[in-house]
Parts: C-alpha cells; sequence; structure tokens
C-alpha cells in the first residue's frame, strides 16, 4: 500500500557545493573510531583494552545499563587508544584496521523464519542493535521496549544531504536493505518513508512495510515529522526509527553473517574542491578521506554531517555513526563587510525578503557561511516556527516550556514526537537567535531523567 501525504510547510535552503552524482576518489584510510557520542542516551562500558586484536563484529564496548546491547568494531585491527574526556568520559575507542579486513562469523539467518526475539538476538549479538533509536526522547534504544511501529525515512532533503538512492545502487545494498526491512518487520510494523522524486524499485517496491510518499519542503524528510503525520506517539508509547543505511548494515548480517559498515557518503560544500560520493566505513578518520581535497583560500568549517543538524569537526575527527555526509562550508569569522547588514545584499539569503536576492527566484543557489549574524536575544513569538515545522505541534510554546522547566506543558505540547533535527530549520529561520537543537535536547534529557 502506498500512502501519499502532502506537506506544505518547510524551507528548502539550496547551497552551493551539492554532491555530484558520481564517485569521490577516498584516500586510504587506515586509521578508525566508533565513538559512544554517536548514540545518544548511552551510557559506555569499554569491554576491549589497548593493544587487544579485534575482528569486525567484535564488541568494543556495550551500554553500560543493558550490557547486551553490544556496540560493534567497524573493522579488523589493534585498539590504540581508548580517548576519554572529563571526568573519565569516553570519547572513542581507536582502532588501526589491519590491510586484509577479517569478519567475525555470526552465521547467516533467515528474518522470515524468525520471531521478534530471534530478530532482536541476531541484531545484539552482531552489535548492530544500538543503531535503532527510539522516540520519545530521541535516544538509541533497549530490547526491553515494545515498539508499537518502526519509522524508516529514505529521504533525505537538509541542505547538502545526500541522496540515498546512490548507496541503492552498490552491489548487493537492494538486497540486504529487503533484508533489513523484512527483519524489522518481525518486530513491529514498518513505515518506510519515500521522497516524491525517488524512483528506486528498492524504495517503491520494498515489500513487508506500508510505503508512504512525502510531497514537500524540507524537514519532509525528517523521521520524526514523518512519525508526527502517521502515528504520533503519545505519553506511554514507544515507536522506532531506524536510518536505511543502518538497514543495509541488518539486512547483510542476516544474509551473510558478517558485519560491514561501509557505506556511501556525500562529500559536499563550496569549499570542496571536489565534490561526489566515497565508500567509507563508519568511523573513518575524516582527514585520510578528504586527503588535500578543502580549500584553504579562507577560513573553512568542517562538519561531520549536513549544515544543519552536522556536528563541527577537523581532519583528526572520525566519521560519526549515522553520519550520511561530510560538508565544508566559509566558516565567514574572516569576511569584513562594508557597511555590514545594511547593505543590499544581492548573493545572501533571506527567509523575510529584507535581501534583494529573493528577487532571483527559488533555484538560485547561496555560498552561505557559518555566521549567525547577531546576537540571543528574548524570544519573540512571530509564528517563524510553525511557518517551517510541519508537525501539530506548538513550537514555539513548546520551546518556552522547556526553558521554564514546566515538564506538564512539555508533554501537552507534544514534547514525546519531537528531536532536536525537528527543530534545525526553525534554528536557521529564528530571529531570536536561540540554539532550539540544544535546547530541545535538554529538555529531552531532563523528562527522560524524570521518568526513570
Amino acid at each position: 500500500m502506498v500512502n501519499v501525504i502532502k506537506l506544505h510547510k518547510g524551507l528548502d535552503i539550496r547551497l552551493k557545493g551539492a554532491a555530484e552524482d558520481s564517485t569521490f576518489s577516498a584516500g586510504t584510510v587506515s586509521h578508525y573510531a566508533l565513538q559512544p557520542g554517536s548514540f545518544v542516551g548511552l551510557t559506555p562500558k569499554v569491554v576491549v583494552k589497548v593493544g587487544d586484536k579485534v575482528l569486525a563484529g567484535d564488541p568494543l564496548f556495550v551500554n553500560k545499563q543493558c550490557p547486551e546491547v553490544r556496540f560493534a568494531s567497524p573493522v579488523s585491527g589493534t585498539v590504540t587508544a581508548v580517548v576519554r574526556g572529563d571526568r573519565r568520559k569516553v570519547l572513542a575507542v581507536e582502532i588501526d584496521a589491519d590491510a586484509e579486513q577479517k569478519y567475525h562469523d555470526f552465521g547467516k539467518s533467515d528474518p522470515a523464519a524468525l520471531d521478534a526475539e530471534g530478530v532482536k538476538k541476531v541484531l545484539l549479538e552482531g552489535g548492530l542493535f544500538g543503531f535503532i533509536n527510539q522516540l520519545p526522547y530521541a535516544v538509541s534504544t533497549t530490547p526491553d521496549t515494545a515498539p508499537k511501529a518502526i519509522f524508516v525515512s529514505a529521504l533525505r532533503d537538509m541542505p547538502l544531504s545526500a541522496d540515498f538512492e546512490m548507496e541503492l545502487k552498490e552491489p548487493s545494498a537492494a538486497s540486504d536493505f529487503q533484508c533489513g526491512l523484512t527483519a524489522l518487520s518481525r518486530i513491529a510494523p514498518v513505515h518506510l518513508g519515500v521522497g516524491r522524486h525517488q524512483q528506486a524499485g528498492a524504495l517503491l517496491n520494498a515489500r513487508d512495510v506500508d510505503i508512504n510518499v512525502f510531497d514537500g519542503p524540507c524537514p519532509a524528510g525528517n523521521v520524526g515529522v514523518q512519525v508526527n503525520n502517521i502515528d504520533p506517539v503519545n505519553k506511554g508509547e514507544v515507536v522506532w526509527t531506524v536510518d536505511p543505511t543502518a538497514v543495509i548494515f541488518f539486512g547483510h548480517l542476516f544474509n551473510t553473517g558478517n558485519v560491514d559498515m561501509t557505506r556511501t557518503i556525500a562529500v559536499a560544500g563550496s569549499e570542496m574542491k571536489q565534490t561526489g560520493y566515497a565508500r567509507v566505513k563508519v568511523g573513518a578518520k575524516i582527514g585520510e578521506v578528504l586527503g588535500d581535497n578543502v580549500k584553504t583560500d579562507r577560513h573553512v568549517r568542517l562538519l561531520d554531517g549536513n549544515p544543519l543538524t552536522g556536528c563541527k569537526t577537523t581532519a583528526d575527527g572520525y566519521l560519526g555513526a549515522h553520519t550520511s555526509e561530510i560538508t565544508a562550508i566559509p566558516e565567514g569569522d574572516d569576511v569584513n563587510e562594508f557597511a555590514g547588514w545594511i547593505m543590499p545584499r544581492l548573493k545572501d539569503f533571506s527567509t523575510s525578503h529584507s535581501y534583494f536576492s529573493w528577487l532571483f527566484g527559488r533555484s538560485r543557489k547561496y555560498d552561505l557561511d557559518a555566521r549567525i549574524k547577531g546576537g540571543e536575544r528574548h524570544m519573540i513569538m512571530s509564528g517563524e516556527y510553525d511557518r517551517v515545522l510541519p508537525m501539530d505541534i506548538y513550537g514555539e510554546y513548546l520551546i518556552k516550556a522547556i526553558i521554564t522547566g514546566d515538564i506538564d506543558k512539555q508533554e501537552q505540547l507534544g514534547i514525546y514526537e519531537v528531536s532536536p533535527e525537528d527543530f534545525a530549520l526553525a534554528e536557521f529561520v529564528d530571529s531570536s537567535k536561540l540554539p532550539l537543537q540544544q535546547i530541545v535536547r535538554q529538555g529531552l534529557d531532563t523528562l527522560r531523567k524524570e521518568n526513570a
């Protein structure tokens, strides 16, 4: 069954440097790291020591509150460091990869012949179960939760984001994707979200799922938006959300018995010399992937992710577990503008028609930098958030309830349905310059602690 959902609220931000539909020649990567920070809500317990030899699929750390949830090594090699931060918080487990990769053999299995517990057991043993997130709280889930549904969004529409259909072109990717969907369908009903322009047979002809076609501007691809428009989360209910690439990881584990975290990422942004798509493993060192591909004629912000939701990183950083693109945009701290904001600005983007650039139409692409262009100020109740938030919630009132710590109002206003990325566009258009994604994350963490 195919259900078409038309969304009107949102905003497409067209940036220069979108990934070309070609292969980017990534460098040879020998250093990897799996970062617990990629799995929100996790308290890690490291189960390896420096000098240990590991196979691809062997656990590096587990969830301290739920030790059966393991997190697998993306490569075989030697553990070189357990990086810790303040209060000995685990930041990363670093590995030097073997020249020839070796895999832990978990054995093949047919998900169609398994029940829900059998599917969970395979994912737990393979160290991939932690790639499943949940609403409420937008955290990595645990096997004791009982989801009423599972949502997979194959539509990525954030600025400079990767096209998932490029990943499906890889050999065996389509069959692994279908196998992963079948496995998830043994646990709960699966809703697959696709875009109006997506044509891949693996998406439109997917089995064991309900297919929902979303027609509308960004953030129609956000899985939280899709949950809100299909089967909203009420207090006491749980839904699981899974990145489409993780579905391929799951299917590959069932089909081959091996854990292979190789994914197709976009190398994008106006500050990249060459854009395109690269095949890399989760945790690859970013500097080794990019080589000298980043321009050096001005200050650059390198992002592990897209410009709206990605994390600031460096060449010494590592690819996140859920990251589908590496982007480079101008930092903007080396820009000196005559007369500042009062200039008419024909090349800058504005949602309020403050600049004359809107006269050039919606097809124009912009080279925006990372400046906030203004300071934080009192919240203005102007309806800005609602214009770009296609969810049945009052975004501005929810943010106010989180800031004031009013838990009852947060629950009434739909905090169980949202994740920080749902407010990425609202943060972009916010004239008050508030860090909305950070505020939502703090609110969800507080609520989770209160309800524990």
